[in-house]
């Protein structure tokens, strides 16, 4: 028998999540039965958080749930010949140390995974916000060599893989991020234009220093304030792909945005929402793309580590604020 923990969401965000707004749980996991469905035993060994859990955490759950999100874990123990014990996979049972499975919602990390490479990024560059970059780019912006690519939040673990791959993708690349660490990050892993966006004077003036010619591409993170700057700054036939709107997230009283009929209208944009799990039938192609980049060292990686499950709600209330260099990860 087995002692599960797991963080609960105690009352629904009111604003910017706080500590309380959780409840740490045991639950006695049953033994596995010879015959039955339940035929896996995991232990989750890191934790993902992400922006996306703030919006759906009111969307798809209700008080006393088990918080929402994604885990490398291990197999602890087994009775179905398709996964083997110590096997390592990815899942999405939410903040859990240990689960009970079937099988079916679970995904081994690949099989040509090397040895040396972080498993914590199968929920990073080489996972959910890698593919997000991935699909994002190639079949939204549909992003062409010689382009000029804008991407916020770049320090992220979506933005950072997203300024890399329009680098291999032969594109110029300009990325804005909330602090000068971040900054220097960006043109290290290659971006060609960079900045501060909380110490600029002016966004407008900040975004057409950093390319006078406008943008093709503009990939969207952030939304609000930023997004209605930038839109102005599009090159005639530009394409915007919506992937996030952090900026929004925990505001109380929605935001009154300027309008984008105008600049949508006079320069023929096309802006496009999307969520990675539509191209979830071609999610090893990308993969294994992603797994090649970083193995051939084109695409880099930092993770934002958080030690400790009990550490949970203050890393995802840290990487909601935006002190997470790369992927915020909880190590168990």
């Amino acid at each position: 028998m087995v002692i599960a923990k797991a963080w609960a969401l105690k009352k629904h965000f009111d604003g910017f999540p706080k500590t309380s707004d959780f409840d740490l749980k045991k639950i006695e996991l049953p033994c596995l039965k010879d015959g039955g469905e339940q035929k896996l035993l995991l232990e989750s060994v890191f934790l993902s958080v992400d922006p996306y859990m703030r919006p759906y955490s009111r969307r798809v759950m209700k008080e006393g749930d088990i918080m929402i999100g994604t885990q490398v874990a291990r197999i602890v123990e087994s009775k179905n010949p398709a996964f083997a014990v110590g096997a390592f996979v990815v899942g999405d049972r939410g903040w859990r140390t240990h689960f009970i499975s079937d099988g079916k919602n679970l995904q081994l990390l690949p099989s040509n995974w090397p040895e040396s490479l972080p498993k914590s990024l199968a929920l990073g560059t080489v996972g959910m916000p890698g593919l997000t970059a991935y699909f994002g780019l190639l079949e939204v912006c549909k992003m062409k060599p010689g382009e000029t690519v804008l991407v916020n939040a770049a320090a992220g673990a979506v933005g950072s893989v997203v300024g890399q791959l329009a680098k291999i993708g032969g594109c110029k690349v300009v990325g804005c991020a909330g602090s000068d660490d971040k900054v220097a990050y960006l043109k290290k892993i290659g971006f060609d234009e960079a900045f501060n966006y909380k110490t600029v004077k002016s966004l407008d003036e900040a975004l057409h220093k950093a390319s006078p010619d406008g943008y093709d591409c503009f990939f969207d993170n952030v939304g609000g304030e930023f997004a209605s700057v930038a839109i102005n700054q599009m090159k005639k036939y530009g394409r915007v792909a919506v992937c996030g709107a952090i900026s929004q997230y925990n505001d109380s009283v929605p935001q009154k945005g300027s309008y984008v009929q105008i600049p949508m209208i006079f320069k023929e944009l096309r802006m496009e929402g999307f969520l990675v799990t539509r191209w979830n039938n071609r999610r090893e192609e990308g993969l294994q793309a992603l797994l090649k980049w970083v193995v051939e060292g084109k695409v880099k990686y930092h993770e934002h580590v958080t030690e400790g499950f009990e550490n949970m709600p203050m890393a995802f209330i840290g990487m909601l604020k935006g002190e997470n260099l790369g992927k915020a990860i909880v190590k168990v």
